[in-house]
């Protein structure tokens, strides 16, 4: 059976760490941050967002203006170093097993979200290589129905840096766009399935509306049920 560790709280080294990277990542790709309004202060927070590259673990929680968490592969705490450094940043450790691995995940961060905490979900599931947006999977959707947090979509661009502007041959500015928190609120009282589909479909067109991918009618390969 797949089961979560307990989800850690972020420690000091969440802030050492980000007061180290946020520079050097402004420096190396300058990005545009607009939206930071959007964020609460408090209270728990689910963050949606795009996904075209591992970067977009490092600037999310770089950039948004209050500690966040997020989901990370159980291999990673399997050393004395890794499991200080990724329990110090919060990370959720996700052990897979024979199956649930996803429902797994979504119980960890239903934790999170619980206490009061901010997590970050990438709907698709799996990276987009080639810059598309991909169907999104019902996981996001569950957890703001289950817990009531507020859901803000955030859009990036230019984080794959294989990917080319065809105008210009390089690639785009890195930029980070936190949009208009979402109400679901209307959705609570469907049947859950209806309810998560539309929720769904309401986080990727609001994904969709910050960045301008063009959206895949399909899922992304690779990507979980989760």
């Amino acid at each position: 059976m797949t089961t979560p560790a307990q989800p850690a709280r972020t420690g000091p080294i969440f802030f050492v760490g980000r007061a180290i990277l946020k520079p050097a990542l402004w420096l190396r790709y300058r990005p545009r941050v607009t939206g930071r309004d959007h964020v609460p202060r408090t209270g728990p927070l689910l963050l949606v967002s795009n996904h075209e590259s591992m970067l977009d673990t490092i600037l999310i929680p770089s950039f948004t203006p209050r500690r966040v968490q997020f989901l990370a592969k159980a291999s990673l705490f399997g050393s004395r170093l890794g499991r200080w450094f990724f329990t110090g940043i919060g990370a959720v450790a996700v052990h897979r097993g024979a199956s649930s691995t996803a429902q797994a995940a979504l119980d960890a961060g239903r934790e999170v979200l619980e206490r009061g905490s901010a997590f970050v979900v990438f709907p698709e599931g799996s990276r987009s290589t080639d810059g598309r947006l991909y169907r999104g999977r019902g996981g996001a959707a569950w957890l703001a129905l289950e817990t009531g947090a507020t859901v803000v979509p955030v859009g990036l661009r230019g984080t794959n840096r294989k990917l080319r502007d065809p105008r210009t041959g390089r690639p785009e500015r890195v930029a980070i766009r936190f949009g208009a928190p979402l109400d679901l609120s209307d959705l609570r009282g469907e049947p859950g399935g209806r309810a998560r589909r539309e929720a769904t479909e309401r986080i990727m067109a609001a994904i969709q509306q910050l960045t301008g991918q063009e959206r895949a009618e399909k899922f992304a390969e690779g990507s979980t049920a989760a």
